[in-house]
């Protein structure tokens, strides 16, 4: 099966029936998104960003491939959870809540926020619902008035050594292009180009070539656990948004940036002992924090084929193709489930499952749809 086939096959005939079946709360509205191998329910809590996600997920596929119902039904199925149940007086996301509803954890960062915004934008569109269409644009200026303070009164240090983080630039890279139908032009200007700024020049180091976790508010290093944390699939994740903005702005330097930074991120984090691509690393090989740091996970293994397949299509060159033979030749032998469906989401170093589960408090209906999307559409551009 040629790679356009296999990606469209499996998210249509594989992925989105998996969710479609375990994952629709019928009761109290929502995604159950705590399944375990078969897609039974373990969990019953609701997590905000991944209701959002899944949300997001549902509208994106009836926008893109069909004007399919049953994804728009369970679409609606999550913004109007999210709506009703989601959101404090201010209008800032939980982090969970119960089945019901009822608010669990209170919003301590902006990532629920960041994948409301996404789900609203994506399902007016669907929808042609105009009230979602502004609380899709009233999140988002929300979320960057908390910009320089994304905890907020949640956040836990005392701001004797403050770093900021590179998740925050990261995903307004994406999240503007997603809201471009509800921005004025001059918003998603401005949100592109400190973007690019923060990953390119800030976060990316231009000696080691490798993206940072953290940086001091100047853009020096710091020498500490955070100050030297590397996130490989955060990296290479950022870096395939910065294809798409440079593909938007016909900027082929940025295109050649991006993909110069996911082959060398790939060269540090690649374990050539098991395979795969490390979780969290030490940017100066020091031991790091994260105990789980080994570990190999199926968001990081998608987003780097997701990457390197853009990469390839704009850049022709062979390198990226060479790796990303590398990269699906071990995702789809160690990730996929053929008995029952879906994606594991967590390996051992050796490549074992570790957790069996589908989906929990971090992984939804997500990442693997996502991915198989942008795979299938990239490969079947490349084809023509």
């Amino acid at each position: 099966m040629d790679h356009t086939s296999l990606y469209k096959n499996t998210l249509l005939n594989n992925v989105i029936p998996f969710w479609e079946k375990n994952s629709i709360d019928l009761t109290y509205g929502g995604y159950f998104t705590c399944l375990d191998k078969t897609g039974e329910v373990y969990d019953t809590d609701k997590f905000m960003w991944l209701q959002g996600r899944q949300a997001w997920t549902f509208s994106m596929l009836y926008n893109n491939v069909e004007k399919n119902e049953n994804w728009l039904t369970l679409a609606k199925h999550g913004v109007d959870f999210i709506r009703k149940h989601g959101m404090d007086k201010e209008g800032n996301f939980y982090f969970s809540t119960t089945q019901e509803g009822k608010p669990l954890i209170q919003p301590y960062n902006i990532f629920s926020d960041c994948f409301a915004a996404m789900a609203f934008s994506q399902y007016a569109i669907a929808s042609g619902d105009d009230e979602i269409k502004q609380l899709a644009k009233k999140t988002y200026l929300n979320i960057l008035k908390k910009k320089d303070n994304p905890k907020g009164s949640y956040e836990k240090s005392t701001g004797e050594r403050p770093l900021k983080s590179f998740s925050l630039p990261m995903i307004l890279s994406n999240l503007v292009l997603e809201l471009e139908g509800v921005l004025d032009e001059d918003e998603v200007n401005q949100t592109i180009d400190f973007s690019i700024n923060e990953v390119m020049n800030v976060f990316l180091d231009k000696e080691s070539g490798l993206i940072y976790e953290f940086v001091r508010p100047d853009g020096s290093h710091e020498d500490s656990f955070n100050g030297r944390l590397l996130n490989p699939g955060h990296g290479i994740e950022a870096m395939w948004f910065m294809i798409d903005i440079g593909v938007r702005r016909k900027d082929k330097q940025l295109i050649e940036k991006a993909a110069d930074t996911i082959l060398r991120i790939l060269e540090y984090s690649w374990d050539e002992k098991y395979g795969g691509i490390f979780y969290f690393m030490d940017a100066l090989g020091k031991p790091p924090q994260q105990l789980e740091w080994d570990q190999k996970l199926w968001w990081v293994h998608l987003e780097a084929l997701v990457a390197l397949a853009k990469a390839y299509e704009h850049t022709g060159r062979k390198e990226l193709m060479d790796w990303y033979e590398k990269v699906h030749k071990y995702s789809w032998s160690h990730f996929s489930d053929a008995d029952n469906g879906e994606w594991f989401g967590y390996l051992n170093r050796q490549g074992e499952v570790l957790l069996d589960l589908k989906g929990g408090k971090w992984k939804g209906c997500f990442h693997v749809p996502r991915a198989m999307y942008q795979c299938w559409k990239t490969f079947e551009r490349i084809k023509k």
